[in-house]
């Protein structure tokens, strides 16, 4: 009973955790473009992601069976409570102090480094290393690069096809309210120095790269009765929502996957509980990895932040029928890094941060995880 309710809890952290890391990256491109504010892309992220998780359950039972640790560790040591509660805590603990520190991790990488930690103090050299080469590491190193390839070649098509079709970008004017302070011009003998706060509209009249600075850019002209911006703000809101069902539907099955091994509940019933606290975690603490993802890596536009998403859903969604353990985490910031390249807005001191990070995940959550494994075993 001890350990069902250890391992059920430690599944429930590593999902908030997640939830706090990963549910703004599919939306990302929603605020950093200035199509939406923060709200409302957080909401949209929530409601596509709880989708893509419930449908976890019909669609991705080969990434449920990877991360049971199938062929990594033996499958005595995947029934055995202290193992699993230490490989969960491990990776939970890792993505959640990097959610705290506005850092986008891998859970995918989380997870897959707590099993290689727990599974070495548990068993050394006999754990099975094939199989963490060509079901773990190879998509996880390979992943981000396509993205960014993908984004790097896709991105001057899509600009050279709305150049072609006459899509032009308009000037703007970016008005917006403040509030200045106002004191009397006289004030009486003795009387008191009242203060006013009172608005003040400003107009600040630019250049198309002023106003892309200021998020307003919109593009002129309309195509079969609709407005070409608001069709594109339609499709950028569809790509965002597929990468954040993509999310759902790749993340939900590796958090599951170790409780369901050991028979902490079935598996529809982890999935529906996993899936509402990755929401939770998202809602609450998502902040700061909605400031990195949508602002830091590089300035997007509405076109750049659509190719990145679809860049983005293709691969992780394609990953996910495959039961390819990719990270929607490498797969959405090397479509960014790509449209950074492209746009030559890449800022390369987050970047370099960002892909430091990646490569401390793996041994961080190995050490964590080896050392809770070693204390409780």
């Amino acid at each position: 009973m001890i350990g069902f309710i250890g391992i059920l809890a430690a599944t429930m952290f590593v999902a908030y955790a997640n939830g706090a890391n990963d549910n703004f990256k599919g939306v990302a491109t929603l605020f950093g473009s200035g199509t939406t504010d923060y709200r409302k892309a957080l909401g949209w992220a929530t409601m596509t992601t709880l989708f893509g998780s419930l449908c976890a359950f019909f669609w991705a039972e080969k990434l449920v069976k990877t991360f049971s640790g199938k062929g990594l560790v033996p499958d005595t040591l995947v029934a055995n409570p202290a193992f699993m509660v230490a490989v969960i805590t491990g990776a939970g603990l890792t993505v959640f102090v990097a959610a705290q520190t506005g850092i986008p991790i891998s859970t995918t990488h989380s997870l897959t480094g707590a099993l290689v930690g727990a599974g070495f103090v548990a068993i050394g050299s006999s754990l099975g290393f094939s199989a963490l080469g060509k079901n773990f590491f190879i998509p996880l190193l390979v992943s981000p690069f396509i993205a960014l390839v993908l984004a790097l070649i896709l991105y001057p098509i899509f600009h050279w096809g709305r150049q072609k079709a006459g899509i032009q970008k308009d000037s703007c004017a970016c008005i917006g309210a403040s509030e200045v302070i106002a004191e009397p011009a006289v004030a009486g003998i003795g009387a008191m120095a009242m203060t006013t706060n009172l608005p003040r509209v400003d107009v600040l009249v630019g250049s198309q790269e002023f106003c892309a600075s200021q998020a307003v850019e919109v593009y002129s002209g309309k195509m079969l009765g609709m407005s070409i911006q608001k069709a594109l703000d339609i499709l950028h809101f569809i790509s965002a929502g597929a990468v954040s069902f993509a999310r759902g539907l790749n993340d939900t099955p590796k958090i599951v996957a170790l409780a369901v091994a050991f028979g902490a509940l079935g598996l529809g019933t982890n999935i529906a509980l996993v899936a509402v606290v990755m929401a939770l975690g998202g809602i609450l603490s998502a902040k700061k990895i909605a400031r990195t993802m949508s602002q830091r890596i590089t300035a997007i536009n509405h076109g750049q932040g659509l190719t990145a998403n679809l860049v983005t859903a293709f691969l992780v969604i394609f990953a996910s029928r495959l039961g390819v353990p990719v990270s929607t985490t490498h797969v959405s910031c090397g479509s960014l890094f790509g449209i950074g390249l492209a746009n030559g807005q890449a800022r390369w001191k987050v970047i370099s941060g960002i892909v430091g990070a990646w490569v401390m995940t793996l041994p961080t959550a190995a050490l964590l995880s080896g050392a809770i494994y070693w204390m409780i075993r």
